[in-house]
């Protein structure tokens, strides 16, 4: 090792200190020296991460396996074009519960990231896109006695609840543009839940599948990565957002961007606009000012669309801007998923500085009534996120159904369905 002064090559030094988030407070690593031909590595960076904060000391094995996880399924997208993986599930026709035709890869990615997180041991509960219903850890304990499905099984120790999107942007595999996983990690404190597959749950179960059923706002981890031209592991754990690139000569993540932070405002918006006359009027007049360098910063700004919800959220990361997939005519309530999207990337760009709404609302104070339930989404630079909020508060003022739309998802949750 060489010291930070002396080194030739190293990795950018994150901050250190403490930060409360959550009610807990987290203590950040401290790097006082570095291998000058490694950088700092994630797996070294969760190393220190549990060595400074011994109550979260098992995510570092639940980290080291999504890194394995996350590392084959970038090899699996780059080869997938070599080794027959585009296309269509089963020639076609194969479609996942929110109704979208499967990839190949949706399957494939599922599966390793399912398991690499089942295999950790560290899991009492996943939930998946891919999946109908959450999926349980019923196996055979290999060290005491089988552990018993369908019921609600109380225990000490830590247990985790994972919530994934295994393959964001899966359709764009085919055509080599970038895709991504996004994964939230809830503490699920004292109670194992077991929830199969059979969407007339009974009432022990739906009591689990309520504790599943979290707000934003109770995420201690959140992350993606991209699979682009070089593949990007970007999480937070509650205190700031750190980003590291995998070097493929070594297979590890180095840390590239330490302590990410959104500029307060940015010239780049990110949407759809082949939905642009289906928005709701006040988003539609908050493009059209920006267009036009009509908006607050009098900047003309740029469009940039990939149609991934990674690969745009990250330069809107590192670029600034805003990125929204909104409520349109015929999606009253967005497209993107509450807990596999929304609300793990609504974690990560506020631990970054920026602000993630649905319009009227904070994402992450949102409490999920199901599984899949979807939600419009805006994100991005603070002083964006809020000028189009204004226009917004403006339209609700005169327009009741857009401000009931906005009011019923911060309701009281409904009981809780599959």
């Amino acid at each position: 090792t060489q010291s930070r002064a002396s080194a030739a090559m190293t990795s950018p030094a994150p901050q250190s200190g403490t930060r409360e988030v959550n009610g807990r407070t987290i203590v950040l690593p401290i790097f006082n020296e570095e291998c000058a031909y490694t950088g700092i590595t994630l797996t070294r960076y969760m190393i220190e991460f549990a060595r400074a904060n011994p109550g979260m000391v098992e995510l570092e094995s639940i980290f080291a396996s999504i890194q394995t996880a996350t590392k084959t399924i970038s090899t699996l997208v780059r080869r997938s074009s070599m080794t027959g993986l585009t296309g269509l599930q089963g020639g076609g026709g194969s479609v996942n519960v929110q109704g979208e035709e499967q990839k190949k890869l949706d399957v494939i990615t599922n599966d390793v990231l399912k398991n690499a997180l089942k295999f950790s041991g560290k899991m009492g509960v996943l939930a998946s896109e891919e999946e109908d219903a959450p999926v349980s850890m019923e196996e055979e304990s290999k060290y005491g006695e089988p552990l018993k499905d369908k019921e609600v099984i109380f225990e000490e120790g830590n247990k985790y609840v994972a919530v994934f999107d295994p393959l964001d942007g899966s359709s764009n595999v085919d055509a080599g543009i970038p895709t991504g996983t996004i994964f939230g990690i809830f503490e699920e404190g004292d109670v194992t839940c077991f929830v199969d597959d059979d969407p007339d749950v009974s009432a022990s179960e739906q009591e689990c599948l309520a504790a599943t059923l979290r707000p934003g706002n109770a995420l201690i981890a959140s992350g993606y990565v991209l699979y682009s031209s070089a593949t990007e592991f970007v999480f937070t754990l509650g205190a700031g957002v750190q980003g590291f690139t995998l070097d493929e000569t070594n297979g590890e993540f180095v840390l590239t961007h330490p302590d990410i932070q959104l500029p307060p405002r940015g010239k780049i918006y990110s949407l759809n606009e082949a939905n642009r006359w289906s928005w709701d009027p006040p988003l539609r007049d908050y493009v059209t000012a920006i267009q036009k360098g009509e908006g607050e910063s009098g900047v003309q700004y740029s469009a940039r669309y990939i149609g991934s919800m990674v690969g745009d959220v990250h330069r809107t990361l590192l670029y600034g801007g805003i990125f929204a997939y909104a409520a349109d005519a015929k999606n009253k309530n967005g497209k993107l998923r509450l807990l596999y999207e929304a609300a793990p990337m609504s974690f990560l760009i506020e631990q970054a500085s920026g602000i993630a709404v649905t319009g009227l609302h904070r994402i992450m104070d949102i409490v999920p009534t199901n599984v899949h339930q979807r939600v419009p989404v805006i994100m991005g630079s603070s002083d964006d996120v809020k000028e189009c909020m204004k226009y917004y508060e403006e339209a609700a003022k005169t327009d009741p159904d857009l401000k009931a739309r906005c009011d019923a998802r911060m309701a009281p949750a409904e009981p809780v369905t599959a």
